[in-house]
């Protein structure tokens, strides 16, 4: 998609992080922009300040989790917009300690918003995009998490890996099929964004219990990870950075988008040399923010 002017762009978790950063971007190239988040005061605040701008914009509250208010949304920016030629599945979490430790209730959120939420996206607008035989592209929110692994973070990485096995995939089925749909993963690395702030959207039913939750109380190793994430995120490349990397692979058609993620590539490489060597995963102690 080389022109973006006049086309629609629809992007989830559009009301702070990577998503506000997508909406600004887009609606600086001349895009109608659905933006779509659970998180009402935040939405509704952001749709005023970019329609100030004279930006074409429309909030719906959304939770990727659920395919109903994914399915409500694809059908509101059709009633609206009546096409859609960008999608981003950009809405995301993090819960968890250790692969044991994380409650069910963890599983449960970061699953169904992180990869989910992908494919509730797809599900729904991927036949819409077939049928208006536009020229349209597909963002895929990931992270090096899916690219790599590591400790304590287990339940997000789960979900990216399988955000990028579900991409990849997508990529190889509508190329063969020969649509004129593209598709881009993006995998950054630290990004400055309230990732770690994300628990206050979610919702009371998978909240842990407290008294579940003093049973596994973070050991100190843990602790020094959360404090080296912090770090990093307040480190981290700033959304608005990111998203022009998106628009610039949109606009070339690249597939893998690798925001600030040098620091990691080590890691990748890593990675598959213990796959193909068959030998055991290599045991990374620190991972520093790039600077």
């Amino acid at each position: 998609m080389k022109d973006f002017k006049g086309k629609v762009a629809v992007i989830t978790g559009a009301a702070s992080g990577i998503g506000r950063g997508l909406v600004e971007r887009c609606a600086e190239e001349g895009m109608k922009v659905v933006l779509a988040d659970i998180e009402e005061k935040a939405l509704v605040s952001t749709e005023k300040e970019m329609k100030a701008t004279g930006a074409s914009v429309l909030a719906v509250s959304t939770d990727v989790s659920k395919a109903s208010s994914v399915e409500a949304l694809a059908q509101r920016t059709l009633s609206v917009f009546g096409a859609v030629h960008l999608l981003c599945n950009n809405a995301g979490v993090a819960a968890g300690t250790t692969i044991w430790e994380s409650t069910l209730a963890d599983w449960q959120w970061v699953v169904g918003v992180n990869l989910w939420g992908v494919i509730h996206g797809v599900h729904f607008f991927v036949p819409i995009m077939i049928e208006q035989g536009d020229e349209c592209h597909i963002v895929n929110t990931a992270s090096v998490a899916g690219l790599t692994s590591g400790a304590f973070n287990g339940v997000y990485t789960v979900t990216k890996h399988g955000v990028v096995a579900l991409t990849e995939t997508l990529y190889r089925e509508l190329t063969r099929r020969g649509t004129s749909i593209r598709v881009s993963v993006l995998c950054p690395g630290f990004v400055n964004t309230r990732i770690h702030e994300a628990a206050r959207n979610r919702p009371i039913q998978l909240m842990n219990d407290p008294n579940e939750e003093l049973k596994g109380l973070p050991a100190l190793a843990f602790q020094a990870w959360l404090q080296g994430m912090a770090e990093g995120i307040s480190r981290g490349m700033l959304p608005r950075q990111v998203a022009d990397l998106v628009i610039n692979a949109v606009r070339e058609e690249k597939f893998y988008i690798l925001a600030n993620a040098n620091s990691l590539k080590p890691a990748m490489q890593r990675r598959i040399e213990d796959i193909l060597e068959e030998r055991n995963p290599t045991i990374q102690m620190n991972i520093k923010p790039e600077e």
